[in-house]
């Protein structure tokens, strides 16, 4: 299935592109449901910032935080008492996110999709057992959706952001419409797009960091910078770290 999403990664020249001054920004691609390589990320930065001093220092997930792994639940309820003890922690809303509340609101062809891409695992982790998934009918299913997942995750998930701009650099989940301003952005593309926004060359307005499409490493590119790299099939999770005019990599 990884083969399916991935992308070669190459260096790409560098240039010199800042975060607004007197920020560090942590970055994370997408965890899909892995809440132990989380778990070591979130220590892997927090020694990091010890290591570089006092900053005012904030984290910036990039989406797609359920399906395909072992435990959504579990990161959902990590991130949320997080975001509760770190205010400044930003979350931006993924094509996992979008789907996995439409079929919590009913949607069935929704229900469907959330399914097909690793819906299964999000609900065992919410206590639905697999002789109940597999005996359940998409109707039974909706139906009962509500029981399994709390209220305050649900809301948690309905909050997040669709784009984040500190300086030079623009946080979304996927990427991009190519040449289309940052505030005529349609979610849809800022959620889903992959090919008009990857294989574009020229300079966007800002820098653009983005996760959704899985590369074997950080995939730096003259416009964007790519860091979902497969954490719940590779185990490797990562976190690009900015600060001025520097960045840097962390991994589980």
């Amino acid at each position: 299935m990884l083969s399916k999403f991935l992308r070669s990664s190459r260096p790409a020249p560098a240039a010199s592109f800042s975060v607004a001054p007197g920020e560090r920004l942590y970055a994370i691609g997408d965890v899909h449901g892995c809440r132990n390589e989380l778990e070591r990320l979130l220590a892997l930065i927090d020694a990091d910032a010890a290591a570089r001093g006092p900053a005012e220092t904030s984290l910036i997930f990039l989406g797609d935080l359920v399906d395909r792994g072992p435990n959504s639940a579990g990161v959902v309820a990590r991130l949320l008492e997080l975001g509760r003890e770190r205010p400044a922690t930003r979350f931006l809303k993924g094509n996992h996110e979008e789907v996995f509340l439409l079929a919590l609101g009913g949607d069935r062809e929704a229900l469907r999709l959330f399914c097909r891409v690793g819906g299964r695992e999000t609900l065992m982790s919410y206590g639905l057992s697999r002789e109940d998934y597999d005996a359940l009918d998409y109707d039974e299913l909706t139906e009962r959706l509500p029981d399994l997942v709390p209220a305050t995750h649900r809301d948690f998930l309905d909050s997040f952001e669709d784009l984040v701009i500190s300086g030079d650099y623009a946080f979304v989940h996927a990427g991009i419409r190519p040449e289309v301003p940052f505030e005529e952005q349609v979610p849809a593309d800022l959620r889903w797009i992959r090919g008009s926004f990857l294989d574009y060359r020229r300079p966007h307005p800002k820098m653009i960091v983005h996760g959704h499409t899985i590369t074997d490493d950080i995939d730096r590119r003259a416009n964007r910078i790519g860091i979902d790299t497969g954490a719940y099939a590779s185990g490797k999770l990562s976190a690009l770290g900015l600060e001025g005019t520097e960045s840097w990599t962390l991994q589980t």
